[in-house]
């Protein structure tokens, strides 16, 4: 059988969440204007629908610039990471990845699990591929970095959705610690599924989680206490 990395599974018969109503369809428009990102774009939303209004930055959000707030939607332009930025920030080789992210992110959500809705995304082309930029609905909450005074009350939920990625077989390589959200009211959310993708059955996926994890917690200089959330320690 060949595996389709993007191919959404069933869901184990262990799953805890419960499964929401399906999102509507994607819509795509072309030639459209984005609030402070200008024209040319193809939105595929629910409907073609774009967002209108002021752009305002998203205070307190981490990654690598640009992320705004749109009314209740949050735009997060890509951009790529490493040494890779300095040659090429935000140029791709086609849609697809932004689309196969909304895929995985919608999977997610109409199974019930702690995320921020997905709304979509938009594309355009440049001299040399395509720009993206991902829309997702605004949640309240802070990001576990700037409140690490939660987290041992959120330890149980976190590993608790961690284990589900694991036992439903998805590897997500951008989740770290930036990328925990924790709600005022409670709980988790987890964001970000660029390059996420289905792992073949069976996968052991908690040591690639714990590592990924801790490397971050050691970049932000995390306390001993946010280690023991995911089963490992601070260098010495």
């Amino acid at each position: 059988m060949i595996h389709d990395p993007y191919l959404v599974p069933p869901l184990p018969a262990s799953w805890p969440y419960e499964p929401g109503s399906p999102l509507r369809p994607l819509g795509c428009r072309i030639n459209l204007e984005l609030p402070s990102l200008g024209g040319g774009w193809r939105v595929c939303t629910p409907g073609g629908v774009a967002p209108v209004g002021e752009a305002v930055p998203l205070e307190g959000a981490f990654g690598r610039g640009g992320i705004v707030r749109v009314g209740d939607m949050v735009m997060r332009p890509y951009r790529r990471g490493g040494l890779l930025r300095h040659l090429n920030e935000r140029t791709y080789r086609s849609h697809l990845r932004f689309a196969a992210e909304h895929a995985v992110h919608r999977g997610l959500w109409e199974a019930g699990f702690p995320t921020v809705e997905p709304l979509g995304y938009a594309w355009r082309p440049t001299r040399f591929g395509v720009e993206g930029v991902l829309f997702t609905r605004m949640a309240e909450g802070e990001t576990w970095p700037r409140r690490w005074d939660r987290g041992a009350a959120r330890a149980g939920e976190l590993r608790r959705a961690i284990a589900c990625l694991c036992e439903w077989g998805l590897w997500a390589p951008d989740l770290n610690a930036t990328n925990v959200m924790l709600p005022e009211a409670g709980g988790v959310l987890l964001l970000d599924w660029d390059r996420a993708r289905f792992e073949p059955e069976g996968t052991d996926l908690w040591p690639r989680y714990r590592a990924r994890l801790e490397r971050s917690l050691h970049k932000l200089g995390a306390p001993a206490e946010a280690f023991t959330i995911i089963g490992s320690e601070p260098r010495p």
